[in-house]
């Protein structure tokens, strides 16, 4: 991990929080192996949330039919995007690794760090249409995603109320960090800590510690290459592989699953 940069982009309103804990754990550690870590703590920062065209100096090209997408990425491309952005592209472009550390809300990130996404993975610097998934503009980088849940492990289980941990995943990991490029590290996942012992929360944030000493030689976990669709038949899997993989057992993963039952632990552990 020796002089890797590492982004930290953190969301809670408390300084005394568990997520406040397992983000100092996270610059206490990575700093300590020589990494050089930065911060963006979103509510510190009262980082703007909602997207519009105050993002954008100066006139936009088309008023009347506002693309948030469109004009941002020619704003970038001129460099008129608001500081706060470009600020944030900067902290981003330095990083090797970018770390998420929030609670999870409504099954989702908090409404700040859904911000932070909507502006600051702006189309044309951190994606293009030619540019996505494994073909992404940040397949040199890894990603993560660290946080919180107020619902017991088993309540995320397949045949727990809230549903497998798996899906609800997909639409983050896939959907936002695959999607641009990102090798996506395997989630670390603080089951309800408010709901244990201070001693348990001590010892998640002892394995927390754990991992982060490895973190950099961490495998990434596994989708379905960009190669094995076909872009001129609406970005389909390949017959020859849906032939291949048509005795299976499982689906290739959570989201590609060809109608097989879903690959355990798919967005939880890389390997499995």
């Amino acid at each position: 991990m020796a002089e890797k940069n590492v982004l930290i982009v953190y969301a809670h309103q408390s300084a005394g929080s568990f997520n406040a804990a397992a983000k100092d754990v996270a610059v206490e550690v990575l700093t300590a192996q020589g990494c050089k870590v930065e911060v963006s703590d979103l509510y510190s920062m009262k980082f703007t949330a909602v997207a519009t065209a105050e993002d954008i100096t100066g006139e936009v090209k088309d008023s009347t039919h506002f693309s948030y997408a469109e004009e941002t990425k020619l704003a970038w491309q001129e460099g008129r995007l608001s500081n706060d952005i470009m600020a944030e592209h900067r902290k981003l472009t330095k990083a090797d690794i970018i770390i998420f550390q929030f609670p999870m809300y409504w099954f989702s990130v908090p409404a700040i760090m859904k911000g932070w996404i909507d502006r600051v993975l702006t189309l044309g610097y951190a994606f293009t249409p030619e540019k996505r998934y494994t073909q992404g503009i940040f397949k040199e980088k890894k990603a993560m995603l660290s946080f919180t849940t107020g619902s017991q492990e088993s309540m995320f289980s397949s045949n727990g109320i809230n549903g497998d941990m798996n899906v609800t995943l997909w639409p983050l990991q896939n959907g936002i960090l695959h999607y641009c490029g990102f090798q996506v590290l395997a989630p670390q996942i603080f089951w309800a800590p408010s709901g244990i012992t201070s001693e348990a929360r001590t010892t998640m944030l002892e394995l927390w510690r754990t991992r982060l000493q490895g973190l950099q030689g961490e495998t990434p976990l596994s989708f379905v290459p960009s190669d094995s669709f076909d872009g001129e038949h609406g970005f389909q899997l390949k017959p020859e592989l849906q032939l291949k993989h048509a005795h299976q057992e499982f689906g290739l993963t959570v989201g590609t699953h060809l109608g097989k039952p879903l690959p355990p632990n798919n967005q939880i552990k890389a390997g499995v």
